[in-house]
């Protein structure tokens, strides 16, 4: 969490502090970037890029969202731009396959087949359902946060993950019906 008495000096011009922010939130800007854009070379120049704007706008942020919110905002704006100039397919950030001792080898290779399915499905969504896909589920963002991150009526956020959620369901569902025929 970021105090707010560091962002007021470094608003202040406090070029100690200002720093000391930017190394807060690096690590949590690298990963929204990440999320958003799949690879590693794209998320690490869209973070920077962020951290830039951050630096060069730390002036303009104003109290009436929180911090990490309008954080957001420049990072999902970066990463739009960053995806639309590429125009690539997305996927989502891959996990390690863990095995806990009560499963079986069989099992584990299921739900890795799983979530590399659901990893493929998120990253085929349109880019609005993505990013808010991303927002909520993976940076477990509230409803309103997201509106205010990406500059949309909280009734298109809403209606976004529905839909997401929908289309989700069908490809998983497809994948399901495929994995039974085998």
């Amino acid at each position: 969490m970021v105090e707010a008495e560091l962002i007021k000096r470094a608003q202040a011009g406090d070029q100690t502090a200002l720093v000391d922010l930017l190394r807060q939130i690096e690590n949590s800007v690298y990963r929204s970037a990440y999320y958003i854009l799949g690879n590693e070379h794209d998320a690490l120049d869209a973070a920077q890029e962020a951290l830039i704007r951050i630096y060069r706008k730390i002036h303009t942020f104003q109290e009436k969202a929180k911090f990490s919110t309008w954080v957001q905002r420049i990072v999902s704006n970066v990463c739009i731009d960053e995806y639309r100039a590429k125009k690539e397919a997305i996927s989502i950030e891959e996990h390690e396959l863990v095995i806990p001792d009560t499963q079986t080898v069989e099992e584990a290779v299921l739900l890795q087949d799983m979530s590399e399915e659901i990893q493929r499905a998120i990253g085929q969504l349109p880019d609005q359902y993505r990013i808010v896909v991303v927002l909520r589920y993976l940076q477990d963002f509230a409803y309103q946060e997201i509106a205010e991150a990406l500059d949309l009526p909280l009734n298109t956020v809403k209606s976004y993950l529905f839909r997401a959620r929908q289309q989700l369901q069908e490809k998983l569902l497809e994948y399901q019906g495929g994995v039974s025929k085998r």
